[in-house]
């Protein structure tokens, strides 16, 4: 698998395994497989030392510059193991070119794709074992990058590391599938376009996490981000795309700058047209999601995203106001499009548009 890339192979020594944590009890990124990627980047060699290496620390100097000024993005992808122990990803690639995305927007290097996807598969099939089986756990995936110049002054680094961990996951939320409940804020706000809402950066979340408190605290899973501007239109959960059900029509905020463009929420959309589903990418305002559960046009609503897949909601809170979406219940389609992706991301299933790329 490995022998034909340009990366080194360091295996861990067989003591030196970490003992896999039983599979109804994974959490969500709490455990970590035995080996990662690294690669480092500077001006004048470019990316080099590419590696699959035993999973460990790396040392910083305290002035590396991403503790500074905040140069650090991210992804997220999965690992599935179907029938006969065959392995699939689903679309690594997508996510690899928008950490390009990112990359751009925070003046930090691209990362060869065609590479790190190779890189990516042999580190995958490595550690093959840690892929859960149980119903609903994956292996889930986190391509990073970093600035590790030591230097102060706000300007692009001329040095990073590119890694990925990986991590042995059951359910995101700990409602599972079932309805989860939102919290809309008008109090804060998450991006504005213009500036880096849709990339994949660290500091949108830490800039989210005094929200989700707040939202926690009163009970609620995660928070429903409205714009920026006039604190109106629906944009995003903290952790996921939005689709609201109303009168047959599936309606989702366009993406114009201020919302991360989901790997999931594209599928969703191509699924679903592929069903004969009108599929509406449009400005939608608080106001008309509340009107619409309060005459019963709006029959469900949910969030996708890599860790959650779908995740239904069956309660939204606004204005320290209540509403209840499809009396608490899962929605139909949020059910069918959940299987249905559950399905072709475990091979189950044929894959009409060529999500799922094999390993091994």
């Amino acid at each position: 698998m490995w022998q034909d890339l340009d990366l080194t192979v360091n295996k861990i020594a067989p003591d030196k395994r970490t003992e896999k944590p039983p599979q109804d009890a994974l959490g969500f990124g709490d455990h970590f497989t035995d080996h990662m990627f690294l690669m480092k980047w500077d001006r004048d060699n470019g990316w080099h030392d590419a590696e699959i290496c035993p999973y460990g620390d790396f040392s910083m100097d305290p002035a590396a510059m991403v503790l500074h000024y905040g140069q650090a993005i991210f992804e997220g992808l999965k690992a599935y193991k179907g029938e006969n122990e065959q392995i699939f990803m689903f679309r690594p690639e997508d996510n690899l070119e928008r950490m390009n995305t990112s990359a751009l927007r925070m003046c930090m290097p691209r990362i060869p794709v065609d590479k790190v996807l190779k890189g990516l598969k042999a580190l995958v099939y490595l550690d093959r074992d840690w892929i859960p089986t149980v119903d609903g756990a994956t292996l889930y995936i986190r391509p990073t990058m970093i600035a590790v110049e030591p230097a102060l002054g706000v300007r692009p680094a001329g040095q990073y590391y590119f890694y990925v961990i990986m991590s042995p996951v059951g359910a995101y939320y700990a409602e599972g599938f079932s309805p989860t409940k939102i919290w809309v804020t008008d109090k804060y706000v998450r991006a504005v376009k213009g500036g880096v809402g849709h990339v994949k950066t660290a500091g949108n979340y830490a800039a989210s996490i005094m929200a989700a408190e707040e939202a926690h605290k009163a009970g609620y899973t995660q928070v429903l981000w409205l714009d920026a501007c006039e604190r109106k239109y629906v944009e995003e959960v903290g952790t996921s795309n939005i689709f609201f059900r109303i009168n047959d029509e599936l309606i989702t905020p366009p993406l114009g700058g201020s919302i991360l463009g989901g790997i999931t929420r594209d599928s969703v959309i191509e699924l679903a047209r592929s069903w004969d589903i009108k599929v509406n990418e449009k400005q939608i305002s608080i106001d008309e999601v509340i009107a619409a559960c309060e005459d019963g046009s709006l029959q469900e609503v949910f969030g996708t995203g890599t860790a959650a897949v779908i995740s239904p909601v069956g309660e939204l809170c606004y204005q320290e106001k209540k509403h209840i979406i499809a009396e608490g219940n899962t929605g139909e389609l949020s059910k069918r499009l959940f299987e249905e992706l559950q399905a072709i991301q475990n091979g189950k299933v044929a894959d009409p548009f060529k999500w799922i790329l094999r390993i091994g």
